[in-house]
């Protein structure tokens, strides 16, 4: 999560703090922001509520641009990583940091003012993408580190999933890094597991057929990480999975699939994979953890009877990986998977605490762009027939994406989606009986390829000069660069665009998040690391009084496509 560690404060804004103590407390008081997970907190809000020199005046400017590209040694599917004033063994006084990870099972840190490189480790060789099961191509031509690694400021560590050919075997380790040099403090383990998923027999954790790619979590004082299958693999051991540690330790938690069986027989094959286009689970308040699980695929003879599993569906499981509390199932469930249209493509964010009838709400969406608002108390469960038991449904385009929230300088708390080809930015309106999202701007239409939908990220000095940040798929016909995009929160008006790397793997989704601390932004891709900023500092900003924001017609949405891409998941 962020958070500044000289001042003892969460860098997010929203954790545990008003709209209304934001507005009466300038952000530019506060030291260097921390960001030490995916999206920047557990409830995954990508919101930097922190950031006092990126106003939208200073990035439409002639002085914001790209400051330098990095280059590394692999591709980068995870997001980087910002910790400031961190000691570096070797070198005196202390640095404000970057740490990313690639393909190649490397993980590096670079001063981002200098561009220095601080530190470098391989944890050890990649598994080439020809020993993947079933000719799956959606990865690099090595697949390494895939998912978002964790920093635990307190014990100077970083958490990281590396996939190792060991003997010519495809093997998953876990290392805990020391944020200062880069070695292991504990002997890394393998990840390994048995769980006994019916009476039939039990279901074995095989490294060689399931994919890691959701960014890990830290929570309740242990390590999560969850896994799905490559490219809906047909193995027993192909499924979702979350797995977990001690942190202190990495002994392995006692570990259940996100299934309640497994088939009786070789016909049916319940995947339920967690990828979510990279995103990590969220965490609520009281521990538990929160995913959106893909598709299954069903034999010719179907499921045996009394089966339940838990594919297409968000759930909420118990912080000792035990039990599922909550969920929901979409009541298409069955169109869902027939036509492979994930609901598991998009993360799931656990919104901070809001008034009205319905306070702990959540939101998720996937390939057939439908975006779900929650009740994380009540989820809904699964009605075959429908209505869905859901708070509401909100048609938002493809989502290979994740959503954002920040609160406006009116004090009202807002949505981001970014499905199909059009940021929309959402007022979350409550009143003493309901709870709805109302559309407030749309943004012109990104240019991007691949697959549906993008990911962004909100920067903000308390209420004021919020910024959303973008980064578009390479494109179908040309170049294939990703382009980092920059709109003002209030108006959805572009104030900047800019190539911020390149990106080869046109079979592989370019799940790429921007990153926002200390007036600089962070875009990883293939081979480089692009860091975006102010070539002439400005003096830092400080917080006004908030003021309304102004009418803004909405363009209409462009008509979605007539065939939506179904395979590019797991």
């Amino acid at each position: 999560m962020m958070m500044n560690r000289r001042m003892g404060m969460k860098g997010f804004a929203i954790v545990g703090l008003t709209a209304a103590a934001l507005a009466a407390s300038p952000v530019a008081a506060l030291a260097g922001t921390d960001i030490t997970t995916y999206h920047g907190d557990n409830s995954r809000t990508g919101w930097n509520s922190t950031e006092t020199q990126l106003s939208p005046t200073e990035v439409a400017g002639k002085s914001f641009g790209l400051l330098r590209s990095l280059e590394l040694d692999d591709q980068v599917d995870a997001q980087p990583l910002v910790v400031s004033d961190q000691p570096i063994e070797g070198r005196a006084g202390i640095s404000d940091v970057v740490y990313v990870a690639t393909e190649a099972n490397s993980v590096y840190a670079f001063d981002p003012n200098s561009g220095e490189q601080l530190l470098h480790v391989n944890l050890g060789k990649p598994v080439p993408r020809d020993l993947l099961p079933g000719g799956c191509l959606n990865n690099g031509q090595t697949i390494g580190v895939a998912s978002t690694p964790v920093i635990d400021l307190q014990r100077e560590t970083i958490y990281v999933v590396a996939y190792t050919l060991e003997d010519g075997t495809p093997t998953y380790r876990i290392h805990a890094l020391n944020l200062r040099n880069l070695r292991d403090r504990i002997p890394a383990p393998v990840v390994k597991s048995v769980v006994n998923a019916s009476v039939l027999d039990p279901v074995r954790f095989e490294a060689a057929s399931n994919r890691q790619r959701a960014g890990l979590v830290l929570a309740n004082g242990n390590v999560y990480a969850a896994f799905a299958s490559f490219c809906d693999l047909k193995t027993s051991s192909s499924r979702g999975w979350i797995l977990g540690w001690q942190k202190d330790t990495l002994k392995p938690m006692p570990s259940r699939p996100l299934i309640d069986r497994k088939a009786s027989h070789n016909e049916a094959w319940f995947m339920s994979s967690i990828w979510m286009s990279g995103a990590a689970p969220s965490v609520d308040q009281m521990g538990r953890l929160y995913v959106v699980t893909g598709n299954r695929i069903l034999g010719p003879t179907g499921a045996p009877a009394g089966e339940r599993e838990m594919s297409e569906s968000a759930a909420a499981i118990s912080a000792d990986l035990r039990y599922v509390s909550e969920y929901f199932t979409p009541s298409n469930r069955d169109a869902l998977d027939e036509a492979d249209q994930d609901f598991g493509s998009g993360g799931i964010m656990t919104l901070p605490d809001q008034e009205g009838p319905v306070p702990h709400l959540a939101t998720a969406a996937g390939k057939d762009g439908n975006l779900y608002l929650l009740d994380r108390d009540h989820m809904g469960g699964f009605t075959p027939n429908g209505p869905d038991k859901v708070v509401g449904k909100y048609p938002i385009g493809g989502c290979f994406c994740t959503q954002s929230y920040f609160i406006g300088k009116d004090s009202a708390p807002r949505l981001v989606t970014s499905g199909g080809e059009h940021l929309m930015v959402w007022k979350i309106a409550t009143s003493p009986d309901s709870v709805k999202l109302e559309r407030d701007v749309v943004s012109p239409p990104i240019v991007s390829g691949q697959f549906p939908g993008f990911m962004t990220s909100v920067s903000s000095n308390g209420l004021e000069n919020a910024v959303i940040w973008a980064v578009s798929h390479p494109p179908n016909e040309g170049p294939k660069t990703i382009t980092l995009h920059a709109f003002d929160a209030t108006s959805a008006e572009k104030l900047f665009s800019h190539p911020a790397g390149n990106w080869p793997n046109f079979d592989g989704t370019a799940n790429v998040v921007p990153v926002v601390a200390n007036g600089k932004v962070f875009v990883a891709a293939y081979r480089s690391l692009s860091i975006f900023g102010l070539r002439v500092p400005s003096k830092n900003l400080v917080s006004i009084a908030p003021d309304k924001i102004p009418s803004v017609a909405l363009p209409p949405l462009a008509a979605e496509a007539d065939e939506q891409v179904a395979r590019a998941g797991n």
